[in-house]
């Protein structure tokens, strides 16, 4: 059988105690901390203040118990809670960034957060959190082309002065790729992903 922790109040701590009590200003959670710590201090047992104050024995005993540990201050706040899933470790956090921006994964142009997830053991969601904080974004992909041809510029007038004034009678129009066609090869290297810079 479980003994209720004894109570011993000095003078002071008990009008503090009966202070907060009977004080509007004190939230509603203090109030009734501070009576069921009132009675166990009058002698009464967990069931008994329980039955009185209207409250779960469970919860008078808590109190009770927590007050006996830390005094006034165990009561006035509540114990912090750790969150449900505790944070990942630096090294972990420190091996996602830097695969996602050195590695590629298997069979793959870019890592997605699932593959990530899988690569790692850990959730899609802490590489999705990951990834915003250090602003990365694997999935977007910005693309350029730069000429080597010594008459770029030459030819690059040409068009835009066709686009601005067209020959009179004349129509102009604008060809892309093939859509049959595709160049599978790159002629110049990509620019890296990097923290708020997507792959180029």
């Amino acid at each position: 059988m479980r003994v209720a922790a004894p109570i011993k109040l000095t003078p002071k701590e008990k009008t503090q105690l009966e202070t907060v009590a009977k004080a509007r200003s004190s939230s509603l959670r203090l109030r009734e901390r501070a009576a069921i710590v009132l009675l166990a201090a009058a002698g009464y047992e967990n069931q008994a203040i329980a039955r009185r104050l209207r409250q779960d024995v469970m919860k008078v005993g808590r109190w009770r118990k927590r007050y006996a540990e830390g005094g006034m201050a165990a009561i006035v706040k509540d114990k912090t809670r750790p969150g449900r899933i505790p944070p990942l470790a630096k090294a972990l956090r420190k091996e996602i960034i830097r695969q996602t921006v050195e590695e590629k994964p298997l069979g793959a142009t870019h890592w997605s957060r699932s593959l990530m997830a899988a690569q790692l053991g850990v959730s899609a969601s802490s590489v999705g959190r990951i990834w915003a904080s250090a602003g990365l974004k694997p999935h977007r992909l910005k693309s350029f082309k730069l000429s080597n041809d010594p008459n770029f510029e030459e030819k690059l007038d040409d068009i835009i002065g066709l686009y601005l004034h067209p020959p009179e009678h004349a129509l102009v129009l604008s060809c892309d790729e093939k859509s049959q066609i595709q160049a599978l090869d790159r002629t110049q290297p990509g620019l890296p992903l990097k923290k708020g810079a997507v792959k180029r």
